[in-house]
């Protein structure tokens, strides 16, 4: 009898409000962390987990020292929270809709690398259209992939159209990956070079499994190419801090450098086979039913991002006969 009456208790007691709070502790795995975001005390997000906890029958947070860790039951419960959200969420800008495309909430993730350029086209898009708010998240391939299916996020941008899920991704623009070398690198001036030119040098490469690390092996074995010598590093930013400082030289996008570039930190290496272009998308479920305002936010990336990418970055690249 008490497994029959559990579901029936889930249905009637739960509220909205629990499920927020969950996912907001699911992703802090901090009660504290969860109650200053939502502005709430500690003692009251405990209760509503716990009020939550008795309306499922089973733990969801398990104590791990100083934090909490979500349990199996939590792990799954979080993917249908998410769920459930998002379609509230689609039902509010299905509401807002009926007032025009020029109001609402877009929730956009994007790979780690797209963080360089996206703010000053979010800056771009909210001066021309106040009404709508745009929300960022930032994330590895895999972490946006999950949110897309879990309705977390509307759209997402990234540099392969996924296979691995029911997705539509539309290119955006052109992602060129360049060869990025101390200012003073003693080839930084020499033109349409072999990579076997580079054989000695130490290759810094980003971590196992990131875009940038696939695209620079790909060169490797292109070129039938083995690096001296190659160090993993695990941001963009490390690695550029590596290469200004002559650890060595990397393949990185383009598009990460607006601030090197402008002040002639790096230069950037005329090797044969290079710039590797590649393409940026903007990628969205095929069973997401984009609001007004989503479609107002999509047909302005496939507008604007290509002309502004190539204006503020396509100076930089080797000029060849």
């Amino acid at each position: 009898m008490e497994t029959l009456h559990r579901p029936m208790n889930f249905v009637r007691n739960l509220t909205l409000r629990q499920l927020q709070i969950f996912v907001v502790a699911a992703r802090h795995l901090s009660y504290a962390r969860a109650a200053e975001e939502l502005h709430l005390t500690p003692p009251a997000v405990s209760m509503q987990l716990k009020q939550l906890e008795d309306n499922v029958g089973l733990p969801l947070f398990e104590r791990m020292g100083r934090g909490v860790a979500l349990t199996g039951a939590g792990e799954l419960l979080v993917h249908h929270a998410l769920r459930i959200l998002g379609e509230i969420k689609d039902a509010e800008a299905s509401l807002q809709a009926l007032a025009g495309a020029e109001t609402g909430q877009i929730s956009v993730g994007l790979v780690s690398t797209a963080k360089y350029f996206m703010p000053r086209l979010l800056a771009k898009f909210a001066q021309a259209h106040p009404g709508i708010d745009v929300q960022f998240t930032v994330g590895n391939r895999e972490l946006l992939l999950q949110k897309l299916q879990d309705n977390a996020i509307d759209l997402a941008i990234m540099g392969r159209i996924p296979v691995e899920i029911d997705a539509h991704g539309e290119p955006m623009a052109r992602h060129p990956y360049v060869l990025v070398a101390p200012a003073d690198h003693p080839l930084r001036t020499a033109r349409r070079f072999e990579l076997h030119e580079l054989r000695q040098e130490t290759f810094l490469l980003r971590e196992e499994g990131s875009g940038s690390r696939r695209v620079a092996e790909e060169m490797f074995k292109n070129h039938l190419f083995t690096p001296a010598r190659t160090i993993s590093m695990g941001s963009n930013e490390t690695i550029k801090q590596a290469v200004m400082a002559g650890m060595g030289i990397s393949l990185l996008s383009l598009h990460t450098l607006p601030l090197e570039l402008k002040t002639a930190e790096v230069s950037l290496l005329d090797v044969i086979g290079t710039p590797i272009e590649r393409t940026w998308y903007v990628v969205h479920m095929n069973a997401k039913r984009l609001m007004p305002a989503g479609m107002n936010f999509r047909n302005f990336l496939l507008d604007e991002t290509a002309p502004a990418l190539i204006q503020e970055f396509d100076h930089y690249l080797p000029r060849t006969a």
